[in-house]
């Protein structure tokens, strides 16, 4: 391998030439107390972190971040913290889903505007991942993704708690009057134990692994819990290793080749991942100049079992169990025949190396081929005169007697409407009713909200029922479960078709087939759609207004329109005057 010359790393432009400019940025390292010698002639490396004091999942990085730097350091780099806007999932409204392309708009620009020669990217939380990635990508600089890791375990009363997962699942039991307020709130205290992400197989675990299988992370880092000595270690290697990319000139674009991404896309299958993985991953395959769609997913939901036996999917185990049973890397070896072992990671190495020693330590939480949990892989992708441009559902987390249907439709409006309503004893509705969620998309939303999980009526939960088919053009949290389908494109609030649907009208639903219907004439959805009338818009300014002119729908990645790879010509490096 050809390696770079310290007077072709890209910080030189900043600061080797013998000119006024150049003075000017030396002059002002050394008001920050730096002597040249520390940063002449080094990779400069920029460590974006999405630390705040707001984000749970992130609370370690202002620890991590410092061990980072000496892995840097410890390369004969120069560390540089550039701080990026943190998106705590749970606190952040209407949702982080707005805000996940202002991310990736920050890291990108950061990383353009300063004199980086390489970026350590530090996420986790949900939509942190692929709003780092889609920058750095875009940015176009050797790049490497620190993941925060899963919490440890939650536990009350001696049962393991799962975030999200048991949240769902007690607050039903609470509704219906078989929990009392007591154990709810121990329920809260022992919940979440530890700084890092949901420790089910939700959104954060899922993008976490996937970047890992990209090829974006140390191999194998994506598994470690938050609160394992081995993160520490973890981050440090990833300073000392991003060094030696930047010497390699060892680019996003020579890791994620398409290849890359369908196997990330058979692994997500057998992790039984995130819905929220189509839309990141098209979004992150289409910056990357790759034309991944929904079928690329389907097609492999075919092949790939799910054999992560991990909630909500799963029954039993989390995200440390899966550590303990060997990780991704274990999982990995498992999928050796589905994946493309030649590619390279951020590693160096190729990923046939890379998963040499790798073994799995427990075949219940990491399945066998022959005896998974699930037979087809953790998505499907339906189509139909309801979503003809697909919608998405998790089958591996709904009731089996769901996955072919037809009832009556139950329309909500919007999620304010939902919420007055769905507890109402008056209510009509039983068991085989179909819930309808609209106005709930990336405009409609806005940002596509995690209202996907719509929740089961008081009334029917009382009778003891905890599954229903429910459909909106929303997303759910991947720690959700349930007869859900989501992303429902193209959304209601541009007109799409579920917009037409009233109450009363039967929806069908084969989840075998891959079809969803509105079983109701076309003469009759023509008439209704020639009576829509187009929504007041949501924003009239700011970033708001931004977001509503050039959001894609879903089922093409809610990525902006500008910031797709091939829009127009690539950014060229700044001038330096």
């Amino acid at each position: 391998m050809t390696r770079r010359r310290p007077d072709q790393l890209r910080s030189a432009r900043w600061f080797a030439p013998d000119d006024l400019r150049s003075f000017g940025h030396r002059s002002r390292m050394n008001q920050m107390g730096y002597a040249t010698e520390e940063y002449a002639g080094r990779p400069i490396i920029a460590i974006v972190n999405t630390w705040s004091d707001l984000n749970q999942c992130h609370a370690h990085f202002k620890d991590r971040v410092e061990d980072v730097k000496r892995g840097v350091l410890q390369a004969g780099g120069f560390p540089v913290e550039l701080p990026a806007i943190s998106l705590s999932e749970s606190k952040v409204k209407p949702t982080t889903m707005l805000y996940r392309n202002f991310l990736a708009m920050e890291t990108e620009e950061l990383i353009r505007s300063h004199p980086a020669d390489g970026v350590v990217l530090m996420g986790g939380c949900d939509k942190t991942t692929p709003g780092l990635l889609l920058g750095a990508t875009s940015a176009g600089v050797p790049a490497i993704f620190v993941p925060a890791g899963p919490m440890l375990r939650g536990n009350w009363h001696g049962k393991t708690l799962g975030s999200g997962s048991d949240a769902w699942k007690y607050w039903d039991e609470r509704r219906a009057g078989n929990i009392s307020d007591k154990d709810w709130s121990e329920m809260e205290m022992g919940i979440a134990r530890s700084y890092g992400v949901c420790m089910t197989m939700g959104t954060a675990a899922t993008m976490t692994a996937l970047a890992d299988a990209i090829g974006m992370t140390l191999p194998g880092a994506s598994s470690i819990p938050a609160a394992d000595a081995n993160h520490i270690r973890m981050c440090a290697a990833s300073g000392r290793r991003i060094v030696e990319m930047v010497w390699e000139d060892l680019t996003p674009a020579k890791i994620q080749t398409e290849q890359a991404y369908r196997n990330a896309i058979v692994v997500a299958m057998a992790m039984g991942c995130s819905t929220n993985a189509v839309i990141h991953l098209v979004a992150m395959a289409r910056r990357a100049g790759h034309a991944i769609s929904l079928d690329d997913f389907d097609r492999a939901s075919r092949t790939a079992p799910v054999i992560a036996n991990i909630r909500p999917s799963g029954d039993t185990y989390l995200m440390e169990d899966f550590y303990y049973a060997g990780g991704l890397l274990g999982m990995m070896t498992r999928l050796k025949d589905k994946l493309d072992l030649s590619l390279v990671n951020v590693s160096g190495k190729t990923w046939a190396q890379s998963l040499e020693g790798a073994a799995v330590y427990n075949d219940d939480v990491i399945r066998t081929l022959d005896d998974p949990i699930y037979r087809e892989g953790a998505l499907a992708v339906l189509r139909g005169n309801l979503a003809p441009d697909g919608c998405v559902m998790k089958p591996s987390a709904a009731a089996r007697h769901l996955l072919k249907h037809t009832g009556p439709a139950l329309v909500f409006e919007d999620y304010a409407d939902m919420k007055a309503r769905v507890d109402r004893e008056d209510l009509d509705v039983t068991p085989d009713t179909v819930l309808v969620l609209r106005n709930a998309g990336p405009l409609g939303g806005p940002g596509m909200p995690e209202w996907g999980m719509l929740p089961i009526p008081k009334k029917l939960v009382k009778q003891g029922v905890r599954d229903m088919v429910r459909i909106s053009d929303a997303r759910m949290s991947g720690t959700s479960y349930g007869a859900c389908i989501l992303h429902v494109s193209p959304e209601s609030y541009i007109g799409g078709p579920l917009a037409l649907v009233r109450t009363g009208d039967l929806i069908s639903v084969d989840v075998d087939a891959r079809a969803i219907s509105l079983d109701v004439p076309e003469d009759e959805l023509a008439r209704r759609r020639a009576a829509l009338r187009p929504p007041p818009p949501r924003y009239e300014r700011g970033y708001g207004w931004m977001f509503s002119q050039h959001i894609k729908q879903a089922d093409q990645g809610c990525d902006f329109d500008f910031l797709e790879t091939g829009f127009g010509a690539p950014v060229g490096e700044p001038a330096i005057n």
